[in-house]
């Protein structure tokens, strides 16, 4: 059930409607989290900037999408593992490769460190060792790509948190 209603640019904040009536004015258009969101304008541009921020990772987009799948599935937000799902289709992932992310691992070995250490920083940073990111450098990752895991799993916990809070599900007969 929603307990926030999205908002079209006219019943917007004046900052959330210039966010809006701008996205509309590129893409045509806005989701209903983004509709949402806009009843904050600060959370709004947040999100706005952090997503624009990660789509600048060093992270290959499918691994990407591996890791937002298992911190999604981690958060419970089904609105945003529907969305991940489809992004990950997308970027080459098969069914199999899905439902592996979504148990918080790959059948690549590299990947998996890399997948598990980001569900950490979701659900027990305080746990990380000196040891556990020798291991994910011992895997190849550089210290850019174990920075940017925080990114990524900061944005997915923010759309997820935030879609549960207001009731977003996932669309009928999808998911």
């Amino acid at each position: 059930m929603r307990r926030l209603t999205p908002l079209d640019p006219a019943e917007a904040p004046e900052k959330s409607r210039e966010l809006l009536n701008d996205i509309i004015g590129r893409r045509g258009g806005v989701g209903a989290m983004v509709a949402t969101m806009a009843h904050s304008p600060a959370l709004l541009q947040g999100y706005l900037d952090l997503s624009r921020a990660m789509k600048r990772v060093k992270l290959p987009r499918a691994l990407s999408e591996k890791i937002s799948l298992a911190v999604q599935e981690w958060i419970g937000c089904g609105h945003c593992l529907q969305a991940h799902a489809e992004a990950g289709r997308a970027a080459g992932l098969s069914e199999s490769d899905i439902a592996l992310a979504r148990q918080g691992t790959s059948t690549d070995a590299r990947e998996a460190a890399l997948i598990a250490l980001a569900v950490r920083v979701l659900a027990e940073p305080s746990s990380i060792t000196d040891e556990d990111v020798a291991e994910v450098r011992a895997h190849g990752w550089s210290d850019r790509i174990v920075a940017e895991i925080v990114g990524v799993v900061a944005l997915n916990l923010l759309t997820g948190a935030f879609n549960l809070l207001v009731g977003l599900e996932p669309a009928e007969g999808t998911a």
